[in-house]
Formats: structure tokens, sequence, C-alpha cells
């Protein structure tokens, strides 16, 4: 094939590509919000941040070639109450060894719900405590003019990843989590 013609392929697949693929990053000047929700025998706690890092992208539509990337700073995870913040982040998140919690993949499964409103399936592994746990999860995206936004809710089992069960006044809490997240994300310039 002539050099010439291989280029102007190349070239025209290349703007053809970057017109129909999207990306968007975490925009973290919005109220961005991210709760663990702890069930104990006692009180019910949760902590929560909205220190949330990363990054969605796909062509044409939401599961066509998607790649997602998010990550959480665990080391501003607040329950309200300092002691047990500390206790929380030394003594079983470990965040001076494992500060972020890290999601990595891919969205397998889009259903339209109204306009611009999405029910998701997402595949993906969720490293926390320096262990990476495979999972499916579902949310919603809703696709607006100035981004997306991001909602969903997941159970994490402490013992998955290898975290101690806290205990308070010697009863266990619940070991599974419920991890809620509501974020949005701006277009990349």
């Amino acid at each position: 094939m002539n050099k010439k013609i291989s280029f102007k392929i190349i070239l025209l697949l290349s703007i053809s590509i970057s017109i129909f693929a999207k990306e968007y990053h975490v925009k973290k000047s919005d109220k961005n919000i991210i709760k663990f929700i702890s069930d104990a025998p006692i009180e019910d706690f949760e902590g929560v941040t909205d220190n949330i890092d990363g990054y969605l992208f796909y062509e044409k539509d939401l599961t066509n070639e998607s790649q997602l990337y998010f990550e959480v700073d665990l080391r501003t995870l607040d329950t309200g109450i300092g002691l047990r913040n500390r206790h929380m982040r030394e003594n079983y998140l470990e965040t001076e060894q494992y500060p972020m919690a890290a999601y990595t993949g891919k969205i397998t499964k889009a259903e339209k719900l109204e306009e611009n409103q999405f029910e998701v399936q997402v595949s993906w592994e969720m490293n926390i405590h320096g262990i990476s746990i495979p999972q499916i999860i579902e949310g919603r995206i809703i696709i607006n003019d100035w981004g997306i936004r991001v909602i969903t809710n997941f159970i994490v089992k402490l013992s998955d990843h290898k975290i101690e069960i806290p205990s308070l006044m010697f009863m266990k809490i619940d070991e599974n989590m419920d991890l809620q997240l509501d974020f949005n994300l701006e277009e990349a310039k």
C-alpha cells in the first residue's frame, strides 16, 4: 500500500475515534460523597469523604471500549469522632501502608431508563488494603450538559480484604460495609 494512502487512513481513523471518544474526570470542585456505613450492635456509624479522583472513558456509547479508574483516599475518611478515626486508620485500614481504595474496570451493560439516564453494570476489581477482589456492581449514570453524575451502592466484605473486623465493647460490627458513592465527572479538556 502506498505510504501516503496508509497515512491518510490512519489519520482518518484517529480523527473518527477522537470524535466519538469521551473522557471524563472527577470534578473535584463539586460536592462528591463517598460513605462507608457500618452496622454495629450498639450504634451504626459511617465514614465519609469527598476525596475521590479518577476517570471514565468510552467510545460512542457507555459500553463501547469503556474504561474506568477511581481511587478514594482512605486517610480522609471521617466518622465524626477523632479517636475512632485514628483507630480505624491505624488499626484496621492501615492507611499508612494502604492509603487508597482503587477501582478499575469497565461498563459491561447500560440500560436506558430515561433521556440521558442509564442503569449500568460494571465489572471491576476493587483494591482495598492491598487485596484486589473482582466484583460486578450496578449503578446509575446521569449524563448532563455539565458532565456525568455517578450513583452506586454496594457491599464490601472486610474479611475479603483481610481487614480485621473491629469490635465495640466486645461486640463485633458487621463485616459487610455498605459503600455508597455519589460523585460528578466533567469532560476532559
